[in-house]
Formats: C-alpha cells, structure tokens, sequence
C-alpha cells in the first residue's frame, strides 16, 4: 500500500497548525513548525488567494494527515458516512476516531498515531480475546482492547505505563494501564473530538 515517506513537519507546515505527528517531540522547542511557521517550499512565505474550494481542500487534507489515511480510504469513509444517519461530518470523524490505531493513541499507549500504528500491524493487541494486525479494525461499544502477554514487557508499553495520566483520555475510552487494558464504553459524540476539523467544509468539498 502507498504511504507517505517525506517528513512529518512539512504536513504540519502546510496546514500552518501543529498536527502532532511526531508525538512528544511536538511539544517541545526543537520543533520546526516553531522556527519556520509557514507552508513549506519555495513560496511558503508568499500570499495564498484563499478561494472557497482551497479551504474545503485544506480542510480535508488536514483530516487526512491528522489520522494518517490515504485518499482512497479517506473517500470511502466518506461515502459510508453519507449512507448513514445523523450530520455526515460528524459521523465521518466518528468513523475516524473508532479505528484501532486510533483508540491506542487515545488511551495513551503510543506517543503517536504513527506508533500505534506501528505497533497494531506488529501484532500487539487484542480485540475481545483475538489478535488483530490491522490499523483500520473499526471498534464497537464494549469491545475490549489488550496488550498482548507476551508483548507487555516491551519498552513501549513499559513506558506508556510509567506516564499512565499524564495524558487525559477522553470519557468515552477507559484506559487500564495497569492491565494494559482498554474499554470501548461508546463511540464518541462530536463534542467528545478534539479533533480541530472543520468537517462541515469536507461535506461541502465532497458533494461538489
């Protein structure tokens, strides 16, 4: 599958907001998007005409980076949202955030959506008792995430249990560090995202 091989804080320059790809090192001062606040490229600094499609492109391509899904996927998220009831924006970032990968970065248990995808496709979790490798896996209420025994003594999960807290985990998850566990309670509300997305402006590029 294609994926993107260039650098993290070029995406972050160009949305000209941090999007918290590279997971701690976003918080600190050696971030880049710190020193060179400006879209990436030779014309990063010139003036953009802001048209109405640039920002509903925008918009979209943001979502895209944030969670890390290609065109493709992203599209078919979209088209299933529109099949289904409620605001079509909202059930579209509701999709987004109900993926595997997703819900380990929510929990805390990886520094980034990157890592937890990493460590999905590695094989480390659980969902209701069987192994699943794929980052996509859409969760459920009530399903039941877990490390896997045999992969709970790795540094990653070694240190999410060091700074279990020091991340806040939105009430719709419960996470057990001390079991290296998660609990899918419902699938969030809107008001439940922080996600900083203009989703109408997707719904509105889409339907064109």
């Amino acid at each position: 599958m294609a994926r993107y091989t260039g650098a993290d804080c070029r995406r972050c320059r160009r949305e000209k907001m941090k999007l918290f790809l590279k997971g701690s090192k976003c918080d600190g001062p050696k971030c880049p998007f710190e020193s060179r606040p400006f879209p990436p490229g030779q014309h990063g600094r010139g003036r953009t005409k802001e048209t109405e499609y640039l920002l509903q492109l925008r918009e979209k391509q943001k979502a895209r980076r944030v969670y890390g899904v290609l065109e493709k996927q992203f599209h078919g998220y979209y088209e299933e949202a529109v099949g289904k009831p409620g605001k079509t924006g909202e059930v579209l970032l509701q999709i987004l955030e109900s993926r595997l990968d997703n819900v380990v970065y929510r929990a805390g248990y990886a520094k980034s959506r990157d890592m937890a995808r990493q460590l999905v496709k590695h094989g480390h979790f659980t969902v209701n008792g069987k192994k699943v490798d794929i980052p996509s896996y859409r969760l459920k209420e009530h399903d039941i995430i877990e490390v896997r025994a045999k992969s709970k003594e790795l540094t990653p999960f070694l240190v999410a249990q060091g700074e279990a807290g020091s991340r806040t985990v939105p009430a719709w998850l419960e996470a057990i560090p001390s079991q290296m566990k998660i609990l899918v309670h419902s699938l969030p509300a809107r008001q439940a995202i922080d996600t900083q997305v203009q989703e109408q402006l997707i719904v509105e590029l889409y339907s064109k």
